[in-house]
């Protein structure tokens, strides 16, 4: 494994497309910028100053592909608000995804939208961000959901990129048959879903199937797995620290590598707001697993 010394970019891992926009392979995902601990937990509020940083950090490093959510806040902190102190006026060439769908309301409760409440958050969006339009907004389905329809959301969507406030669309949390009944409506550039070493078998079909078709497959949680949003820890698997140790990278990387390893419509959004966890994540995308670590982390 490269030192994280020798500065590896995130144009390490190759690039791959969302509908006409060029992205790096690993991205950055901006959920634990806002507190710290877990996510959506009551924890002290992130330093702010540290947040904005590796933001900064991050598209130095050759970032140029953002995920975030309006619905990403805490007590005293935003991460929309937070992108857009760091990073704005945006670079050309930053692609900045959200999503809708789930909402949350000041005392943090969650709420689901409406397919007409679904304007109102692609505004609130742009309005954080201090944007006009936006590039990749991915419609958000509930947990409990694989089965239900899809159309009126997403055709609503359909209707504010048809308007000029989005650029392109993807589905997160989607099942085959879902992402079936939204691709019938309007272009799906990506899907984004929870998928790590240790997901179900229908979890890889879909990715080798959003592979067959040239959308992006974007995981989230592909480092912490069953962890979820409180973060890695736990007991880590003896494969993964045994491909660690032979690279001298850490199990996190390995991970991250494994995923970017799956196909090159691979996109990884690894979150951080520890400055020397970003730089880990970003020098995974020049960890190459060998055939037999490959074999030795099959699922």
């Amino acid at each position: 494994m490269p030192s994280s010394a020798e500065k590896i970019d995130a144009s390490s891992a190759g690039t791959w497309r969302l509908g006409d926009l060029t992205v790096n392979r690993i991205g950055f995902g901006s959920m634990r910028l806002t507190q710290n601990g877990a996510a959506f937990a009551d924890g002290a509020p992130s330093d702010r100053r540290r947040a904005i940083g590796v933001l900064r950090d991050a598209v130095e490093l050759g970032v140029n592909h953002i995920d975030t959510a309006a619905f990403y806040f805490s007590a005293l902190r935003s991460a929309n608000e937070l992108i857009n102190s760091a990073l704005a006026p945006y670079a050309d060439d930053l692609v900045i995804t959200t999503k809708v769908g789930p909402g949350r309301d000041p005392s943090g409760a969650w709420t689901w939208a409406t397919p007409e409440q679904l304007r109102g958050q692609v505004e609130e969006n742009l309005r954080q961000l201090g944007r006009d339009h936006l590039d990749v907004v991915n419609l958000r389905l509930a947990p409990s959901g694989a089965t239900a329809p899809v159309a009126e959301h997403f055709g609503a969507l359909a209707e504010l990129r048809d308007a000029g406030l989005i650029r392109h669309l993807g589905v997160s949390n989607t099942s085959r048959e879902q992402l079936a009944e939204a691709r019938s409506i309007a272009p799906v550039v990506c899907v984004q879903n929870a998928y790590g070493i240790d997901s179900p078998a229908d979890d890889h079909a879909l990715l080798r199937f959003c592979g067959e078709e040239g959308i992006a497959f974007v995981p989230f949680f592909a480092i912490v797995g069953s962890g979820r949003e409180g973060g890695a820890g736990g007991t880590e698997r003896e494969e993964v620290l045994a491909v660690a140790r032979a690279h001298d990278a850490t199990p996190a990387q390995v991970r991250l590598a494994w995923t970017l390893h799956q196909g090159p419509h691979v996109l990884a959004i690894p979150g951080t707001g520890n400055p020397d966890h970003l730089v880990e994540n970003i020098a995974a995308g020049a960890l190459r697993l060998t055939s037999d670590d490959l074999a030795l982390l099959a699922p």
